[in-house]
């Protein structure tokens, strides 16, 4: 202490700069930063001019210690100090903003852990990188892009198949495995092909010639589990796709007036090799088992319609 300060109050004697170091541990020049910014305002100054400080100071420095330990800027300590906010609205606050920060850090691990396994090029990983940091908005829109322009325009295509697409639209979850990142940037670049966006326009533009007005929503899916349990049961029982007993099972399918020929191109539209894969991308970034895809019925039904429109 200094013989040349302004006697205490009731409150005690006043403090300089080099009292608080002691009394807190902390250096003098981090007190004196911390007062310049405005953090600690000094209560008085001495007949020499230096900054003194009262006891509530020794708490309030402390507090901004925690503050900043806790990784507080200055500004938000600041107004902590002076009462502007409290300590809990500006904790919930830095609560989101940590958050932001480990989920950028998860997907900055799950990104090099896959470029680590895949040996990406530079330009993958630039790739990679790029698609596995879009928000869940842009992430969402994506999906939502793809499935408009699937279906635009045909408004008469089952609704019900449109919203489970959209309602496919598949999110990283918080912690993402490297595998859940580099499923999500395959769909993204999947979604992105030519090739498998012009073969989902026609699987949908088949949708909207079957669904015509007056159909019930959810006919489509109704009809495609109806496929799986016939096809399943003639595979079962062994029943030949050539066979007189498998026109019989088409028939009772289709009805007895189907253009087979119409229904063969559709079903081959709906059973390639990328909209499977779309399937399994999906299921891995929603961290669960993909569903089955029923490939050997509807390979039993393609066969089977294959052998009847050749002859």
């Amino acid at each position: 202490m200094t013989d040349d300060r302004t006697p205490g109050g009731a409150d005690g004697p006043l403090l300089t700069i080099g009292d608080l170091a002691r009394a807190t541990g902390l250096t003098v020049r981090t007190i004196r930063y911390w007062s310049d910014e405005g953090v600690l305002p000094p209560v008085g100054r001495s007949a020499g001019g230096y900054r003194l400080y009262d006891a509530a100071s020794v708490a309030r420095l402390e507090l901004i210690r925690t503050l900043r330990e806790l990784g507080l800027g200055l500004e938000d300590a600041r107004r902590v100090v002076s009462g502007e906010t409290t300590a809990a609205e500006v904790a919930a606050r830095h609560v989101a903003a940590l958050d932001a920060q480990i989920r950028a850090l998860r997907i900055t691990r799950a990104v090099l852990s896959t470029v680590a396994d895949r040996g990406s090029t530079t330009e993958e990983m630039t790739l990679m990188n790029k698609l596995a940091r879009l928000s869940a908005a842009e992430r969402a829109r994506v999906i939502e892009e793809f499935v408009e322009e699937t279906f635009q325009g045909l408004d008469t295509a089952d609704p019900v198949i449109k919203e489970r697409m959209r309602g496919a639209a598949a999110d990283l979850p918080d912690d993402p495995t490297p595998e859940q990142v580099d499923a999500w940037v395959e769909l993204a670049e999947l979604l992105r092909d030519p090739e498998f966006r012009a073969r989902m326009r026609a699987a949908a533009e088949f949708n909207a010639r079957d669904h015509t007005a007056g159909t019930p929503p959810g006919a489509s899916v109704w009809f495609m589990r109806r496929l799986v349990r016939l096809a399943s049961d003639a595979r079962r029982r062994g029943v030949a796709p050539e066979s007189p007993e498998a026109g019989e099972i088409l028939r009772e399918l289709l009805g007895e007036q189907a253009d087979l020929t119409a229904v063969l191109a559709r079903l081959e539209a709906n059973t390639t090799d990328k909209l499977s894969r779309y399937r399994e991308l999906l299921a891995v970034v929603k961290g669960r088992r993909p569903d089955a895809d029923h490939r050997e019925e509807f390979g039993w039904v393609v066969a089977a319609l294959r052998s009847r429109a050749a002859g």
